[in-house]
């Protein structure tokens, strides 16, 4: 899929696993065992990443990072 995804899933995740991850939203690290959001484009779970809290509030208010709720909404 190389297009924009129209839609993402978007729940909350906490690490149960001393593992790090890149926020792709601010590009910074997200440390080991945080409470943070799990997204995945169109639903697609093979896709999913990982991102703060913070960053995902912040795109949603500007409009990025639709549910398939919102997105559906919007259609015809």
């Amino acid at each position: 899929m190389g297009e924009e995804p129209r839609w993402w899933l978007v729940r909350p995740a906490q690490n149960l696993k001393p593992a790090t991850y890149r926020c792709p939203l601010c590009g910074r690290h997200l440390p080991a065992l945080s409470e943070h959001v799990l997204l995945a484009p169109e639903g697609d779970k093979s896709r999913r990443r990982h991102a703060h809290t913070e960053c995902v509030i912040e795109a949603r208010r500007a409009g990025r990072l639709p549910t398939e709720e919102e997105w559906r909404a919007t259609q015809p």
